[in-house]
């Protein structure tokens, strides 16, 4: 009887690590095909005093509401990419009025470099953590709690820009993505493994 036991415990456990590297190479590869087609948005704040974390909501503001007209008709992730390296003078300038008229002398540094995210939600849709492309703001010395995305397609920009994913914003990841890209990061959420050999041995 127990090396029964031991032979099923061996196979749950086979059956779990398999699942799990399934799991993270479908992840892995989603991530691959959407960094090749999203910018991100990405804000640091100078520090987590709750002064600068409101900075920070004060220039991610200001700076997406100066990019949303801006990325409206673009077509392309690469179109966007090149309006940012375009505007990114006036994003700084942006971001440095705001901080100047808050009281503060923070330098900003605007730049289009790739950046690591984590695993984001927005609305209804998940996307797995990775390396994307983004606008990263900079805020003075930069430690403090980021900020993070979708600038391309606009999904951020809406509602006071808290990343309230609205029919227009749908309709544009839709645009940009493969339907088989769209549902998986419409689903990717809600992956869960369910270890049913165990669920069965119980």
């Amino acid at each position: 009887m127990k090396q029964v036991t031991r032979y099923i415990i061996t196979g749950i456990i086979v059956t779990m690590l398999l699942l799990t590297g399934m799991g993270c190479k479908k992840q892995y590869q989603l991530q691959q095909q959407l960094a090749e087609k999203v910018l991100r948005f990405h804000v640091l704040a100078n520090s987590d005093s709750i002064d600068d974390q409101n900075l920070k909501l004060a220039v991610r503001d200001a700076v997406g509401g100066f990019m949303q007209e801006k990325t409206r008709n673009l077509e392309s992730k690469t179109a966007c990419e090149n309006m940012v390296i375009e505007q990114i003078s006036e994003i700084e300038d942006v971001a440095e009025q705001v901080i100047k008229e808050a009281g503060y002398s923070y330098e900003v540094h605007a730049e289009l470099k790739k950046c690591k995210f984590p695993i984001k939600t927005y609305g209804d849709y998940t996307f797995p953590a990775g390396k994307y492309d983004a606008l990263k703001v900079t805020i003075g010395k930069g430690r403090g709690q980021n900020w993070w995305c979708v600038m391309y397609p606009n999904m951020c920009f809406e509602n006071s820009m808290y990343e309230v994913v609205n029919e227009e914003s749908e309709e544009n990841l839709r645009a940009v993505l493969d339907e088989e890209e769209y549902q998986a990061v419409l689903n990717s959420g809600k992956y869960e493994v369910r270890f049913w050999l165990l669920e069965i041995f119980r």
